[in-house]
């Protein structure tokens, strides 16, 4: 299938160049075949059938490994990033890298974990990227000594039988209760993690870069990095803050609002990119939680007596709507950054899981035959290259979408309350 793709990619490649093609298509023609040729090195199809293998290729599990937070960065093949694991356990701090648990990768390039024993004597599994005690929070030593009694742990003792709880293999009943809630406290780096924290190390980059410059160049025009970036600033202060918010009050939320902005599209090209690991910062629910919590906060703190006013007790509503509208108001305020955060996160992962899903699907069918391999590899190159340029409009929607209904939301609880000069009766 790569070459396949390779031959395409040369013979599109040098047709662009012709002056058959439209001058106009040519960069997007282009594009194209560089991504065509990417997706067919980096996703092969496997023309042998699945008999041999010993595990039928599942689209599900590589799906969800791509998009999941994970305890590495992994590039391609056998090649990752580990990263740094710190886990907090019965007040020790165990701080070591990720790849302890590392043990190579099966047939589906997927990675296989090894339980390591920690300085502090306590042994940690990685299951599925959560890690647990092994053996129930034995330490290693113990727990080797018992899964070597083949004896035993095959015919157990009968007084034994009494103690065990089905479902919970050889742990007994009295050390059922220690085993299920003695887990490490995980402050982890994990990918989400470093992924936040390299945006947050370019946005401090690029805005003290813009900073220095306007210091530099008062009063003149702007030019490099700042000719590119002050357009999104003024179009977040003039188009988004000052018309939701009002001029008089639009400043003080101006530095949430570019920070969000920012931090969420830089957070969306930073997923686009391949090669660097498939971040997933804001597809991930943890992170979309505290930025819908950081809006909450401030629209809580900022409401004035006209917006609470509004929310406790409606005026001019009778009482009986009063009764049904009241707990669909005080609803409403913590449903309004719930959804904030459902929008972001299921629309950043829903591409992500498009173009894996169609990934899953040249696999599948290229275990199965060859030809219906390359017949599926061809349509569904080509509709992953148009979602690709999709999501990078995406990208920037989303990061727009959230930082416009925040500033609504700032909008409604700083407005203040207007009093309609009531008509004049000229006849009385």
């Amino acid at each position: 299938m790569s070459l396949y793709f390779c031959r395409e990619f040369f013979r599109g490649y040098f047709m662009t160049l012709t002056p058959i093609q439209p001058a106009p298509f040519r960069p997007a023609l282009r594009m194209a075949c560089l991504l065509a040729l990417f997706f067919a090195l980096v996703f092969p199809v496997q023309a042998s059938g699945g008999e041999g293998d010993g595990e039928k290729f599942s689209p599900g599990d590589m799906i969800m490994h791509h998009i999941s937070d994970a305890h590495q960065i992994h590039i391609i093949g056998d090649l990752y990033i580990p990263l740094p694991v710190i886990l907090l356990h019965d007040g020790h701090l165990d701080v070591f890298s990720s790849s302890k648990f590392w043990n190579g990768t099966n047939e589906h390039g997927e990675l296989l974990f090894k339980p390591y024993t920690a300085s502090s004597g306590v042994t940690y599994e990685n299951h599925h990227e959560v890690i647990t005690l092994a053996g129930g929070g034995h330490n290693h030593n113990e727990h080797v000594a018992h899964s070597s009694d083949s004896a035993h742990a095959a015919h157990p003792a009968p007084d034994s039988l009494a103690n065990m709880t089905p479902g919970h293999g050889d742990v007994p009943h009295g050390e059922e209760e220690h085993a299920s809630h003695d887990h490490p406290i995980d402050f982890s780096i994990t990918k989400t993690v470093f992924g936040m924290l390299l945006v947050v190390c370019i946005m401090i980059l690029l805005f003290r870069s813009i900073a220095k410059s306007y210091l530099r160049r008062k009063g003149q025009a702007p030019s490099g990095l700042q000719n590119m970036i002050e357009p999104f600033i003024l179009f977040v202060r003039n188009d988004i803050a000052i018309p939701s918010i009002g001029e008089r009050k639009a400043d003080r939320y101006v530095p949430f609002l570019l920070t969000v902005f920012f931090f969420i599209w830089i957070s969306n090209l930073l997923g686009l990119i391949p090669f660097i690991g498939g971040f997933n910062v804001t597809g991930t629910m943890s992170v979309t939680i505290v930025l819908a919590t950081l809006v909450f906060i401030i629209t809580t703190v900022s409401g004035n007596a006209h917006y609470w006013g509004h929310i406790v007790w409606p005026p001019g509503v009778p009482l009986p709507i009063k009764v049904i509208l009241v707990p669909i108001e005080i609803l409403s305020i913590f449903m309004k950054p719930a959804v904030l955060m459902i929008r972001l996160t299921a629309n950043i992962t829903a591409g992500h899981i498009i173009i894996l899903a169609f990934v899953g699907l040249i696999i599948l069918f290229g275990q199965n035959s060859a030809a219906l391999g390359y017949g599926v590899g061809a349509g569904a190159v080509l509709f992953m290259v148009f979602m690709f340029f999709i999501e990078l409009l995406v990208a920037f929607l989303q990061a727009y979408v959230f930082t416009l209904l925040a500033a609504i939301y700032f909008g409604d609880a700083t407005q203040e309350h207007h009093h309609h000069e009531e008509p004049s009766h000229a006849s009385h």
